[in-house]
């Protein structure tokens, strides 16, 4: 293998390369283009502006059966955060309304389903692993877990 030292170096890699490139002609202001872009056409490029900048797991939702319902989801949590109301309260009814939705279109939104499945019951195991801890904690703790008030069995 040679050394980067070993090949002179070009002060313009690509420049022997490189095709001219032809500019267009000015377009004299106020002037328009002969045929406007189409309705159609400028939906397509503003839906793809808008998904260039999106997440995988929203353009995933979005190509589904449930592409309103996330929609309205989505705009629930983002106005919950904007105006720091409680996302779970605020968006409860259209969470229920995309989760019924994501159910009937198992097919294609399983694997979401599948991974909420896998979180949930591991959120349950770690509950119960709390709760043991505290049970492990209280009967070793001094009075046999009692905190030094007398039950009112006692009193």
């Amino acid at each position: 293998m040679s050394s980067p030292d070993s090949e002179p170096l070009q002060s313009q890699p690509f420049a022997a390369e490189a095709e001219p490139v032809e500019t267009p002609p000015p377009v004299p202001l106020g002037s328009e283009s002969p045929e406007p872009p189409k309705a159609e056409e400028r939906d397509v490029e503003e839906e793809e502006e808008e998904e260039k900048g999106e997440c995988g797991f929203c353009l995933f939702m979005k190509a589904g059966g449930c592409k309103d319902a996330f929609i309205d989801w989505e705009n629930c949590i983002e106005e919950a955060e904007k105006n720091k109301e409680d996302i779970v309260e605020k968006c409860a009814k259209v969470t229920a309304v995309l989760k019924q939705c994501m159910d009937s279109h198992s097919d294609y939104y399983e694997p979401i389903l599948r991974a909420e499945k896998a979180a949930e019951k591991q959120a349950v195991e770690e509950l119960e692993k709390e709760k043991e801890l505290e049970a492990q904690s209280e009967k070793n703790a001094p009075n046999g877990g009692a905190s030094g008030s007398k039950s009112n069995d006692e009193k």
